[in-house]
């Protein structure tokens, strides 16, 4: 899934890194989840758990992918459609989600609102999504919502569904990479016909927990043996540039606004997209949360600069720091540092006293 600062490609080195510096335990907290792969990359191998975001698109993947513990069934769900569309398929998932992809499509809150003929009385008419694939996203996201109300599906079912969507649409959407603007002409991927990709859950012994909202709430309440910080890194919040996966998740007919047509995200903005307030919140989670190894992931051309990182870690316990080349997520690539192809993922890690 595309998502500024997605650690997914370097979950390998990170783990490296932790087992050279002897981190290890039998719990993880992840602290900004944002897509999950961090949190999903430790429950398989065995982790108790949590996971926590002020996006509720990454609530709705955490409940898919971290708290839902077991396979998904569909019972219900899959006696009825099996009678009403003769769905045979063996695999569940394949019969729900052949289910959904054959729906008509339904003119609804995203063709109205990010699609050209939707909007085709604006001054720039939106063009996240082909009318077609507009109209889809609304039929699918209606259908699961018509289930969960008739109670065909599960709370778990409902979002393993939600998370297949969510997953989905950035196969489908005209944008470079994020949704704080939209492409004036048509990316390939964004005329392809929409649909639902296959995912499936993960399956643990160990019960495991997801949080909606902002993480700083739960630190005196969960203690873990690693608590892991990949918080924003720019002074761009997170909220604006997901907002169309945040309303599809909600599916809340939200008050838009502007070329771009955004929802509010006032009650969404973190405190480390701020310069000013990044290293005292720093200081506080350090300071206050229950674990025995913080690890901060962070940017080298983070708003917190390395030494006031290592200062403020530093009150806490012994600190030490490795460093990760990787290529620059290519809506980064400019300001600056246009011409830099490579940054560095620096991974600090405080042994707490």
């Amino acid at each position: 899934m595309r998502f500024i600062g997605n650690k997914e490609n370097l979950l390998d080195r990170i783990k490296f890194i932790l087992d050279k510096n002897e981190i290890s335990g039998e719990s993880f907290f992840d602290f900004f989840s944002g897509t999950t792969s961090v949190a999903k990359y430790f429950k398989k191998l065995g982790y108790i758990v949590y996971s926590s975001d002020l996006l509720y698109f990454s609530y709705c993947l955490q409940r898919a992918y971290i708290q839902n513990n077991e396979p998904l069934y569909f019972k219900n769900l899959t006696r009825k459609i099996n009678i009403e569309e003769n769905l045979l398929f063996s695999d569940p998932y394949e019969n729900i989600f052949s289910h959904l992809n054959s729906l008509p499509p339904i003119q609804g809150f995203i063709y109205h609102n990010y699609t050209p003929n939707g909007t085709k009385e604006l001054p720039t008419p939106r063009m996240y999504f082909s009318d077609r694939n507009g109209a889809k996203i609304d039929a699918i996201r209606i259908e699961i919502e018509n289930l969960k109300d008739a109670s065909l599906i599960t709370e778990n079912e409902y979002y393993f569904l939600l998370a297949a969507l969510i997953e989905s649409v950035p196969f489908y959407a005209n944008i470079a990479g994020v949704y704080a603007a939209f492409h004036k002409k048509w990316d390939p991927r964004a005329l392809k016909n929409f649909e639902i990709k296959y995912i499936s859950p993960i399956v643990s012994p160990k019960k495991c927990f997801s949080f909606y909202g902002n993480s700083l709430n739960l630190i005196k309440d969960i203690s873990v043996d690693i608590l892991y910080l990949d918080p924003p890194y720019n002074e761009r919040q997170y909220a604006p540039n997901y907002h169309i996966l945040e309303t599809i998740a909600k599916y809340d007919n939200p008050q838009i606004k502007g070329i771009t047509g955004m929802r509010n995200y006032d009650s969404q903005k973190s405190d480390f997209c701020n310069a000013s307030m990044a290293l005292s919140k720093l200081d506080y989670i350090a300071k206050e949360a229950k674990y025995k190894f913080l690890v901060l992931s962070y940017n080298s051309e983070g708003i917190m600069s390395h030494d006031s990182i290592i200062s403020t870690l530093g009150k806490y316990g012994k600190v030490t720091c490795d460093e990760i080349d990787y290529i620059r997520f290519k809506s980064n690539s400019n300001g600056l540092s246009k011409n830099k192809r490579y940054v560095q993922e620096l991974v600090y890690i405080l042994r707490k006293d």
